[in-house]
């Protein structure tokens, strides 16, 4: 992590001022510039912590931050202690403690026993730029508190970052949803890990959500769940053009804009729209390009020089292949709309299953516009299987969507992720 002191700026002021209002000081707004009532914070957690309280955040600060930012500790047990004492001290529950700790025995304690202790604070950030590393991090952190959870790595990306999927449920009917394939479309990653994080934490709770029983649908389904198909991309956006990137100078001549990466870069980091480069009528999408403008490279709509040229869209669709969904859903995020069909070959269920969500989520139905009608990946999934796929506009407002709107996002979509497991 970087070293941070007054006046630095970025996303990872805006991760170190979201994580210190979280455990209780007062960063004032998280606005990613690290001023004055930040600095104060940042001394008092210091001295409450044992640091050196200069208001700069270095690898002795950070060190002592990161299992607030993973969300537990590692605690070696002593002599006399009991789970609820533990309980009590880290601000958490006993059942937490029990299901981050498999088979652990609450009346034999052993000293010297090294046990997983999650904090009482969530571990999903929601009110931040959500970059790669957070995401990382964050599904660290679940593993941790939810064994339970099946973590992968499915594949990786041009520069060789992680494509994530988790699993919640053990079921046989199974189910895919993914976010992200668009870069200013970050905010549908801290969507897809708030909706595994609130699943889980319900779940391991025994409670159910907006009435539906979670053990049931534990039995009874799968839902697979990759929230970044597109991190070399969202890194891009969220933290700029490094100048260690291999692709730098082909960047900087991609983007003609004549406006920052952080306003109009929805591709990959070679310039390719992962939603265009799918194969199914990849070569309609194609000669739509020019048209838009669109000769080569750059920050949307170029769909490759062939379909499934890009590595995320090669491990999304060996993803799909490997498994027999019954539906998918892949979101984005202009137009609180739902998208359902594909040259006619979508099955009949398929409007009628589109009705149930937009009810849940009150969005509208709605058929594909024009320039978005070919090469994205439910496309491509309906041609191939002829079952359900849909896309879901989660938003209303120039992308990238601020991140003010999540909770609103949640809200309508948390439902909708709950019937995709069992219609």
């Amino acid at each position: 992590m970087p070293i941070l002191r007054f006046g630095s700026r970025g996303p990872d002021v805006k991760l170190l001022q979201s994580l210190l209002a979280r455990i209780g000081y007062n960063p004032g707004a998280i606005d990613g510039i690290f001023g004055n009532q930040t600095q104060q914070a940042v001394i008092e957690f210091q001295r409450d912590n044992g640091l050196v309280p200069d208001g700069i955040v270095g690898p002795a600060t950070w060190n002592v931050l990161q299992k607030f930012l993973i969300g537990y500790d590692v605690y070696t047990i002593r002599a006399g202690d009991t789970l609820y004492n533990l309980a009590r001290r880290y601000y958490t529950t006993v059942n937490a403690i029990l299901t981050a700790n498999p088979g652990i025995d609450p009346n034999y304690l052993r000293v010297g026993q090294r046990i997983t202790i999650p904090y009482g604070i969530d571990v999903v950030f929601t009110d931040i730029d959500y970059t790669y590393d957070i995401m990382e991090r964050d599904i660290q952190g679940l593993r941790a508190r939810y064994p339970f959870l099946e973590t992968s790595v499915i594949g990786r990306s041009v520069l060789g970052k992680n494509i994530y999927a988790i699993r919640l449920g053990r079921g046989p009917n199974e189910v895919f949803y993914n976010g992200a394939h668009h870069a200013l479309e970050w905010i549908t990653t801290p969507l897809l890990m708030k909706f595994i994080e609130n699943f889980s934490k319900a779940f391991s709770e025994g409670r159910s959500i907006r009435g539906y029983n979670l053990a049931n649908i534990w039995e009874r389904s799968s839902i697979y769940i990759v929230p970044m198909v597109n991190p070399d991309g969202v890194d891009l956006v969220l933290r700029g053009l490094q100048p260690d990137n291999p692709f730098y100078q082909d960047l900087l001549r991609w983007n003609n804009t004549g406006l920052p990466f952080s306003q109009v870069w929805q591709a990959n980091i070679r310039g390719v729209d992962l939603n265009r480069n799918y194969p199914a009528s990849w070569e309609q999408a194609k000669s739509q390009e020019p048209s838009f403008g669109v000769f080569g490279p750059g920050p949307t709509r170029f769909g490759g020089y062939s379909p499934l040229s890009e590595p995320e869209t090669i491990t999304i669709a060996n993803f799909t292949r490997q498994h027999n969904f019954r539906l998918v859903i892949a979101y984005h995020t202009q137009g609180r709309v739902i998208y359902w069909q594909y040259l006619n070959l979508a099955p009949p269920e398929a409007r009628e299953i589109a009705n149930l969500f937009s009810r849940a989520t009150g969005y509208a139905v709605a058929d594909v516009p024009y320039e978005a009608a070919f090469a994205g990946y439910k496309d491509w999934f309906i041609q191939e299987y002829r079952r359900p796929g849909y896309t879901f506009e989660v938003g209303l407002g120039r992308n990238p969507l601020p991140i003010s709107q999540f909770n609103t996002i949640y809200a309508n979509n948390e439902e909708a992720m709950l019937l995709g497991a069992l219609v």
